[in-house]
C-alpha cells in the first residue's frame, strides 16, 4: 500500500485530478473514493456521471426512488458491474485495474442476495470465511453467531430460516473478514421494527468502533436519519442533493427526509420516466 501510495502523491495535483481521484483526500481517511461513474445501456443511462467519498467511521444514505441508480452504483462499487466510464477506488486501490486487491477487505448484504439454502449457517460462514482468507475463522464464525444470536440455528440449513433469520446470516456473513467498505442494500428490510433497531444499533457500532466505512440504501427515511451521517440523493442518475439527514430536509423546503424523499420522486415522475 505505502508503493502505492508514495507513487500517487508523487503525482503533480493536477495530473491526479485528471485522473479523477485527489489522493489527498484518501490520506485524510477516504475508504471509497468514486470518480465520475457513468453506466450505460445503449441509450439507457442509468449512472450518469456522479462521484463521491466515504470516510473512515461514516455511514452515508444513498437515496432515491426506484430505477434511481442505487443498486447500479452498488454492484459498479462491488466490482460486479464495470463502469461505462470513471473510476472507483478502494483504499487508495484502482477497482479496474487491481480488482481482488481493491475488494479485499471489502462486503456486502441485501435482501436479495441470500446465501445457498442448501448449506447450514455454519457451512455459509466456514465457505466465505475460506474464500476471504480470515484468519482464525472458527474463532470469528463463534463470535459473529453470538454477535446476531444464531447460535442456536448453527447446524440449520439456511434455506429453512424466516426472512430475519436470513437477513442476520447475511449481515453475519458481510462481517466476516472485518470490511473496511461495507456495502448494504436495503439490509433490514425484512425485520420487524425492534430486530431492525437492533441491527442499526450493531452496525452503527461497527462503524464507529474501528476504521470503517458504510454505504447504505434504504426507503426507510426515519432508519436513514437516526444512523446515517451523510445522504446522497439520485435520480436519473444523478446526484441531486447531499447533505445531513437531519438538517438537509430544512434546506430544501421540506420538514422532514420522507417529505424530501417524496419531492425527489415525484420530480422524477414528472419528467415522465415513471
Amino acid at each position: 500500500m505505502s508503493i502505492y501510495l508514495n507513487t500517487a502523491q508523487a503525482l503533480p495535483l493536477a495530473v491526479q485530478r485528471e485522473m479523477g481521484y485527489d489522493m489527498r483526500r484518501y490520506m485524510a481517511g477516504s475508504v471509497l473514493s468514486v470518480r465520475n461513474i457513468c453506466k450505460a445501456y445503449g441509450d439507457t443511462v442509468a449512472v450518469d456521471g456522479i462521484s463521491f467519498d466515504i470516510a473512515e467511521n461514516e455511514i452515508v444514505g444513498l437515496l432515491g426512488p426506484n430505477g434511481a441508480g442505487k443498486t447500479t452504483t452498488i454492484n459498479m462499487t462491488l466490482g460486479v458491474l464495470e463502469p461505462t466510464s470513471g473510476s472507483v477506488y478502494i483504499e487508495g486501490v484502482d477497482l479496474r485495474a487491481q480488482r481482488s486487491r481493491a475488494l479485499r477487505r471489502t462486503n456486502f448484504a441485501a435482501v436479495y442476495a441470500p446465501l445457498p439454502g442448501n448449506l447450514t449457517v455454519y457451512q455459509n460462514l466456514r465457505i466465505f470465511g475460506l474464500i476471504y482468507g480470515v484468519k482464525d475463522l472458527a474463532g470469528r464464525i463463534d463470535m459473529l453467531l453470538d454477535h446476531f444470536d444464531l447460535g442456536v440455528f448453527r447446524g440449520v440449513k439456511s434455506g429453512v430460516l424466516s426472512s430475519g433469520e436470513q437477513t442476520r446470516l447475511g449481515l453475519a456473513k458481510a462481517m466476516l473478514n472485518r470490511p473496511r467498505l461495507l456495502l448494504l442494500d436495503e439490509p433490514t428490510a425484512s425485520l420487524d421494527p425492534a430486530s431492525s433497531r437492533e441491527i442499526r444499533g450493531k452496525i452503527r457500532e461497527f462503524a464507529k468502533r474501528g476504521d470503517s466505512g458504510v454505504l447504505w440504501t434504504s426507503h426507510n427515511m426515519y432508519e436513514v436519519e437516526e444512523v446515517c451521517d451523510r445522504v446522497l440523493f439520485l435520480s436519473h442518475g444523478k446526484i441531486l442533493l447531499e447533505g445531513d439527514p437531519k438538517t438537509l430536509p430544512r434546506e430544501h423546503g421540506e420538514e422532514t427526509l420522507e417529505e424530501l424523499f417524496i419531492a425527489v420522486a415525484r420530480e422524477r415522475l414528472m419528467s415522465g420516466e415513471g
